[in-house]
C-alpha cells in the first residue's frame, strides 16, 4: 500500500513535467511613426511582424509652446527649417488648449499634446534627440527641465528657479527680454529670425504653416456664395479688438466707424467685420452705426471658423495682434498700426504696410495700461490705410483681377 500510495504521489509530478510549454514569439516593435503598440497601425495587419508601410520616426523631436496665440503661430515658421535640417524626424508639440486648434492639419507635425498631466507623464517617458522650448515662463522652463533629451535648446530654469538660457545661441533673445533700450530702439530682427538662430536653425524667411481642412474649404466657399463674395470685389476686413492683456492694441469704435464710412462708397470694395468672443458687443456697435455698409461675421463660431473669415478677406486692417498673426499665415495683404509693441520683430513678408508712430518717444513700451491718454492710439493714420487699400485695388484692377 505505501509503495503504491508513493507512485501515485510522483505521477502528477511527471505529467506536468512532460508537459511542453509554448516558446514565446519574439515581438519586433517597429520604430515607425505609424506604430503606437495599442492597435493595429492599418486594418487586418500584423505589424509587430512586419512594416507595412514603414515611416521611419528618425530624430524624435520636442516643441514646447505655451504664449499667446499670436506667437504659437508664428513659431510655426521654424517647422519648414527644422525639416530641412532633420528630413527624416518626428516633430511633436505640446502647447494649451486654446491654441491647439492653430496647429491641427499642420503637414509638418505629427503629434501635438495639450498641456495637461496625462500629457506631461507620457512625455517624461520619451527619450528625445530633441527638445526646444520657446517660452520665457516659469512653467514652460520647467517643464523642460524635466525632458529627457540629448539636446536642449531655448530656456530652462537654474537651481534659484530664474531663467536662463541653454545655449549660447539663445542669449540674444534672452537678453532682449531685458534690455528695453535694446529690444525697443536698436534690435532689427524679426521673431522668425531669432527663433531660427537659437534654435541652430538657418533661417530663410520661411512663413507660418497652417492647413485648412477640406471641410473648411468647403465652408468657406458657400459662405461667399451665400453673402456675394465671388464677384471679384476687393474684401476688406476690420479685426477689430485684441488680447484683454494689453486692449491699447485696438483702435476705438468711432475710429472704426469713421474708416469704415470712408470706404464704404467706393465701388469695387466689400467690407467684413472679423473678431472672436471678447469682440461680439464692439462689433455689433459698429454694425449698428454704419449699418449694412459692412458684414458682421460670427465671433463665437470657434477659432478655426474665426480664421475661415479671415481668410475671406483680401485685406485686413488691424492692430498687432492675434488677428494680424492669423492674417500674415494666411497670406493676406495687412494694414497694421503699432504703439505698444515692436515693429522690428513682425514680418510682413512684403504684403503690406506697418503704421509706426515715429514722433512718439513712449513708443514702443509694452505697458497694459497708458499713461499718456493713449496717444498712440489717436495718432493713427486713417488716410493712410484709405490710401493703401485704394492702391491694393488700383493694381487688382490694373491686371484684371476685378
Amino acid at each position: 500500500m505505501a509503495a503504491r500510495s508513493k507512485k501515485q504521489k510522483k505521477s502528477p509530478v511527471k505529467k506536468r513535467a512532460s508537459q511542453k510549454r509554448p516558446t514565446p514569439k519574439k515581438i519586433s516593435i517597429p520604430s515607425c511613426k505609424h506604430f503606437g503598440g495599442y492597435k493595429p497601425c492599418f486594418p487586418n495587419t500584423q505589424c509587430y511582424k512586419e512594416c507595412v508601410d514603414f515611416d521611419p520616426i528618425g530624430k524624435r523631436i520636442l516643441i514646447i509652446n505655451l504664449d499667446a496665440m499670436g506667437n504659437v503661430l508664428v513659431t510655426t515658421s521654424i517647422l519648414s527649417a527644422l525639416k530641412r535640417k532633420y528630413p527624416e524626424s518626428h516633430i511633436s508639440w505640446i502647447t494649451l488648449k486654446v491654441s491647439a486648434p492653430l496647429l491641427a492639419n499642420n503637414p509638418l507635425l505629427d503629434r501635438v499634446y495639450l498641456w495637461e498631466p496625462e500629457s506631461w507623464l507620457v512625455l517624461q517617458q520619451i527619450q528625445f534627440d530633441l527638445v526646444m522650448n520657446v517660452d520665457k515662463s516659469e512653467r514652460s522652463c520647467a517643464f523642460m527641465n524635466s525632458m529627457r533629451s540629448s539636446t536642449k535648446l531655448g530656456f530652462g530654469l537654474n537651481s534659484l528657479g530664474q531663467i536662463v538660457p541653454l545655449n549660447k545661441e539663445a542669449e540674444e533673445n534672452y537678453i532682449l527680454g531685458l534690455d528695453d533700450h535694446l529690444k525697443f530702439r536698436v534690435n532689427t530682427k524679426t521673431v522668425p529670425q531669432l527663433l531660427c538662430e537659437q534654435f541652430r536653425l538657418k533661417y530663410a524667411r520661411d512663413e507660418y504653416i497652417f492647413a485648412f481642412t477640406k471641410e473648411e474649404e468647403a465652408f468657406k466657399l458657400e459662405y461667399r456664395l451665400q453673402n456675394g463674395l465671388n464677384d471679384g470685389t476687393l474684401i476688406v476686413g476690420f479685426n477689430t479688438g485684441c488680447s484683454e492683456l494689453f486692449p491699447n492694441k485696438k483702435m476705438t469704435v468711432d475710429q472704426h466707424v469713421a474708416l469704415i464710412e470712408r470706404l464704404a462708397g467706393n465701388p469695387g470694395v466689400r467690407l467684413l467685420l472679423l473678431g472672436g468672443p471678447e469682440d461680439t458687443q464692439r462689433n455689433a456697435e459698429i454694425a449698428r452705426r454704419v449699418g449694412d455698409t459692412v458684414i458682421s461675421t460670427p465671433t463665437r463660431d470657434g477659432l478655426r471658423k474665426g480664421l475661415v473669415y479671415i481668410d475671406l478677406c483680401d485685406v485686413v486692417i488691424s492692430g498687432d495682434s492675434f488677428g494680424m498673426h492669423a492674417a500674415i499665415g494666411l497670406r493676406k495683404h495687412i494694414i497694421v498700426w503699432f504703439g505698444v509693441s515692436c515693429s522690428s520683430e513682425i514680418d510682413l513678408f512684403d504684403r503690406g504696410l506697418k503704421l509706426i508712430p515715429h514722433d512718439l518717444a513712449c513708443s514702443p513700451c509694452w505697458k497694459r495700461s497708458c499713461p499718456y491718454e493713449l496717444e498712440c492710439i489717436q495718432m493713427i493714420d486713417l488716410d493712410a490705410m484709405v490710401k493703401e487699400v485704394m492702391r491694393v485695388k488700383d493694381g487688382r484692377e490694373g491686371v484684371g483681377l476685378v
